[in-house]
């Protein structure tokens, strides 16, 4: 053998075994440890010199319940299946069945023709695959021509054996390429045209050979070749000449001023509309969109509709609609906007969600809008009709790469109670991020290299080839509608100005800006093209041009005397519901249920089939809660809670929670869902109360914060009739939430118009545990609170518990709940209700009064006459119960509790009335948390002003509680008990 011959074929061994063959040697490996003589020589000596083969045999093995199918392995091996990288044989083996299939095919052909052609159509099956790996590498990709690629060696015929004198030799491919035989300039221009033209696709990641053999099937072939009708050229460049007319016109008569224009991506323009066309032929009824800056307003009016004189009504100074009478409002590129679109007698509804700066945060927002939609698509959400409901996400290439909410979204995709049937991802990749490059902002090959971790198709398309772009958005969407899973469409284009309008990109990418300032339009070029090949003259585009131009100049004018509409923010599956007003009083809702009910409830949701084999500590949990029902007393916080689920369930209203470790309950509280002991299967007594009740879905979520709670919110504002909960391991963790809370929860009424009745249950109290494990950071959630946005409540009974969660659907408006939710009070025994708290005619109490009063079977004490008491204590949450025991120890009843349990909206007419009684008492605040945190800053001007409204002696509190400090909280034992103690202390000092 030549030294070149050795080359190639230590090259064609290299090619099997290098990381994009990683899943093939895993087969190769799992076929050994069942039959080593089932592999090639060569891969079984491999193995065996690795000393894994009782691992590989043990991998084999019956595993846990959750273990994923691995894919089947194909037990034919033929050439087909050889070249997808998944099964197989090695190249020695492959050269084999070539021969016997060619030899098969050709009997008349002598043996050393044979082998010839066995060999030539091994090499040609190794760089066709090298180029379904590898092909986008030298793909012409970049607009501007700055991101050069030379032949990459493994797509170079001559590394396989081929010389100039081969390329006109038939080959035989066996149906690959759809060609039973193919020469090798007909295999390369296929290949070039394929892989490496201004498309490159990465798809050999996939694992599964369904996927991976459709995707192949459906770009691959003589006659796959990217082509348009005469009707769809044009309605592309229709597209284009919206898309720079729009943006022209705004930078012409208002230089300077910020807009995130389009210029230099124009193309995702008719890509949209190709999903949203596509996406109606393939059964999508409603499509979400979530975007940033960039290009916005151009989507909002050529896509979504949005009237130009509206949006040129903003340019001039007018106010978005509903703003000029409710709330702030927003920036006009941080809007939404929704309209229904028809295409080829599919009618589409079209969504795109408001969003702040931060520019992926949008995304699991959209996420769990989708899903929540998928829910109701059949009129219940215990179905999930995920082809009718789509999201798109439009991403910048640096936000792509860098923002880690986007990876926390790709794990979610494919996960139960979160998947959303797969998600288009668009990335508008202007090659630089404000003033950094790529180099700067990501370390692998490709901004979407995040989606690799699920396996998404990856679409690179050259954004100044639109009719590539179209192409790649039309088998985008159909690969989503078919599998159900997410994928990327990267449109490589440029940013022609800078980050915004007034912005110099010059300063620091001079050599960029140089090759943009001479750069033609994508519109130029592409219309230039049409002339060329005969679909339009010059002179007709032209007046394509002129007349759109003509159509904005008069939609300018309209914005010079346009009115805004009023807010359609309560439309649609909002009907029925308004904004709160001054006359809702306490704003309680009717929250009572009867006693009969709870009780039938609380039996069915403590009651096990013999057929479930429950853990035998959960046995004597589910007994002690059917003793408390039947005695309707000593209801827990755990009790209470399915209480209150199972009474919304049955009235129609389902309930969503979801968290890390939700389930069973961070402090094996909840127990939702019985895990048999001998199957793992899922018993989950609240979804079995009747045949008509509505769904109740529990989920664990994965590590996430931020896209978790996102999601949720997401899923809240699409299901204003459904109880969703998100809720924290510990309540400092949501921390990892902050710009959800920030952007969404807390202001997107304000700004955007957008109700939501998300429920956040933060785990909060001082128990020794340290920094995360004590403080929710209830002052940041205070700090929030204006305009009557949202509520903040330290809820301390589980009467109070279950009548919050009830409120929250059971009222004609929607309003975010923070909850500070307990710990150790989970079991203590004397934060128990009745279910006479719950049953008729009770309701949630934002204030609640001392127990050894209006409980005096729990308390040793009897308290002094109102006129009598010396000090009254405010406080809030836990530290009520520290409090009430040292008061029984110390027997001291001139002293009252008063309970504070929503902090906001402040109860100022509640607060009064219970004021009143204590005139001449001393005022104390009492709380756990240092005093630079907590409720004290926010409450003490409150308390003040209740004070003062009553004629009180005193009407300025004395603060009780930990010394200001940087931390939360100690983590050491002795230092937290000294600490509470010195509470304590200072509470009842005389």
């Amino acid at each position: 053998m030549t030294a070149r011959s050795e080359k190639n074929q230590q090259m064609l061994d290299t090619l099997y075994l290098d990381g994009a063959n990683a899943l093939y040697l895993e087969q190769m490996q799992a076929r050994f440890a069942q039959n080593p003589n089932s592999v090639d020589p060569s891969f079984r000596a491999y193995f065996e010199s690795l000393d894994e083969a009782s691992d590989a045999v043990k991998k084999t093995a019956a595993g846990p319940t959750w273990k994923r199918p691995d894919w089947p392995l194909d037990p034919n091996g033929d050439l087909t299946s050889a070249l997808t990288g998944d099964y197989g044989d090695a190249p020695a083996a492959l050269e084999k069945q070539a021969a016997s299939k060619v030899a098969s095919a050709n009997p008349d052909m002598n043996d050393a023709a044979v082998r010839q052609a066995a060999k030539d159509s091994v090499g040609a099956l190794m760089i066709i695959r090298a180029y379904r790996v590898r092909g986008h590498l030298i793909a012409n990709l970049d607009p501007l021509g700055l991101q050069k690629s030379g032949l990459h060696p493994e797509l170079d015929p001559e590394s396989y054996g081929f010389t100039d004198a081969d390329f006109d030799r038939e080959i035989f491919l066996d149906g690959v390429l759809g060609l039973e035989y193919a020469t090798m300039n007909q295999i390369m221009e296929i290949l070039r045209r394929t892989y490496s033209s201004t498309l490159g696709v990465q798809f050999m990641h996939v694992s599964n050979p369904e996927e991976k053999a459709w995707i192949q099937e459906r770009i691959e072939g003589p006659d796959k070749e990217i082509s348009f009708s005469k009707e769809g050229r044009m309605a592309i460049l229709q597209k284009l000449v919206e898309g720079e007319a729009f943006e022209q016109l705004i930078h012409k008569r208002y230089p300077g001023t910020k807009r995130f224009g389009l210029d230099g991506a124009e193309s995702l323009l008719p890509a949209l509309e190709q999903i949203i066309k596509r996406g109606g032929q393939l059964g999508l009824k409603d499509i979400n969109f979530g975007m940033p800056h960039r290009g916005r307003l151009n989507v909002m009016a050529s896509v979504m509709q949005k009237p130009y004189s509206a949006i040129f009504y903003e340019f001039l100074g007018g106010v978005a609609s509903g703003a000029e009478d409710f709330g702030s409002g927003d920036v006009k590129y941080h809007l939404g906007v929704s309209d229904d679109r028809e295409f080829d007698g599919n009618s589409v509804h079209l969504s795109l969600a408001p969003n702040p700066s931060h520019l992926e945060v949008v995304a699991p927002v959209v996420m769990g809008k989708a899903r929540a939609k998928q829910q109701m698509a059949s009129g219940t959400y215990r179905t999930h009709n995920p082809e009718e409901v789509m999201a798109v996400i439009l991403h910048g290439d640096s936000a792509f790469a860098g923002q880690g909410i986007v990876m926390e979204c790709f794990q979610m995709s494919q996960l139960a109670g979160y998947r959303t049937g797969g998600t288009i991802h668009v990335i508008v990749n202007n090659q630089i991020g404000f003033t950094t490059t790529p180099d700067e902002y990501r370390s692998g090959q490709y901004c979407s290299d995040v989606a690799f971790m699920v396996e998404a198709p990856v679409f690179h398309v050259n954004g100044d080839d639109p009719e590539a772009v179209v192409y790649a958005a039309r088998v985008a969407t159909e690969y989503r509608q078919k599998f159900g899973k997410d994928v990327v469409l990267d449109i490589i284009c440029y940013r022609r100005y800078g980050h915004n309008e007034g912005d110099d990109p010059s300063f620091t990418q001079p050599i960029m800006y140089a090759k943009i300032g001479d750069m033609p339009s994508t519109m130029s070029v592409y219309a230039k093209r049409l002339i060329d090949q005969g679909d339009v003259t010059q002179a007709e585009h032209e007046k394509m041009v002129e007349d759109f131009y003509g159509y904005l100049d008069a939609e300018f004018d309209k914005a010079k005397t346009y009115e805004t509409k009023a807010p359609d923010w309560l439309q649609g599956v909002w009907q029925g519901l308004s904004q709160p007003t001054e006359g809702d009083g306490k704003r309680r809702g009717d929250t009572s249920v009867s006693v009969d009910r709870l009780k039938d409830i609380g039996t069915k949701i403590t009651t096990v089939p013999n057929s479930v084999n429950i853990h035998r500590t959960l046995k004597r949990i589910i007994k002690a809660r059917a003793e408390k029902v039947a005695a309707g007393e000593n209801i827990d916080w755990g009790l209470a809670e399915h209480l209150a689920f199972g009474t919304l369930i049955t009235e129609g209203h389902p309930v969503r929670l979801s968290g890390q470790d939700s389930e069973r309950g961070t402090f094996s509280q909840r127990q939702s869902n019985f895990i048999d002991q001998k199957t793992e299967e899922k018993y989950t007594p609240l979804n079995q109360l009747s045949d008509d009740q509505e769904y109740y879905q529990v989920l664990n979520s994965h590590l996430s914060e931020e896209a978790v709670l996102g999601f949720e919110y997401g899923f809240s504002g699409a299901a204003p009739h459904a109880l969703t909960i998100w809720e924290a391991q510990f309540g400092d963790f949501a921390n990892g939430a902050q710009v959800l809370v920030d952007q969404f929860i807390s202001s997107a009424e304000q700004k955007w118009l957008r109700m939501s009745g998300l429920v956040m249950l933060l785990p909060h109290g001082y128990e020794g545990q340290g920094p995360e494990h004590s403080s929710a950071r209830l002052e940041r959630y205070l700090q929030m609170c204006a305009e009557d946005n949202m509520q903040v409540t330290n809820v301390s009974t589980p009467a109070n518990y279950f009548h919050v969660l009830r409120r929250q659907v059971k009222r004609k408006f929607r309003k975010p709940l923070i909850n500070m939710s307990p710990k150790s009070l989970l079991r203590n025994k004397l934060c128990v209700s009745t279910f006479a708290e719950m049953g008729e005619g009770s309701e949630f109490h934002r204030l609640l009064w001392d127990d050894a009063h209006y409980k005096p079977e729990i308390s040793q004490l009897k308290l002094a006459k109102d006129k009598d008491i010396k000090r009254l204590i405010i406080c809030s949450g836990k530290v009520y119960y520290d409090l009430f025991e040292a008061r029984e120890e110390l027997g001291r009843n001139d002293i009252y509790l008063l309970r504070v349990e929503q902090l906001y909206p402040y109860p100022s007419d509640a607060m009064e009335l219970e004021l009143a009684r204590f005139k001449n008492a001393e005022m104390v605040w009492v709380q756990e948390e240092p005093k630079n945190m907590g409720a004290w800053a926010f409450i003490e001007p409150f308390i003040e002003e209740s004070l003062t409204n009553i004629g009180a002696k005193n009407t300025r509190a004395r603060y009780v509680g930990r010394k200001a400090a940087a931390s939360t909280a100690t983590g050491i034992a002795a230092k937290h008990k000294k600490e509470q103690q010195a509470i304590i202390d200072g509470a009842f000092a005389k």
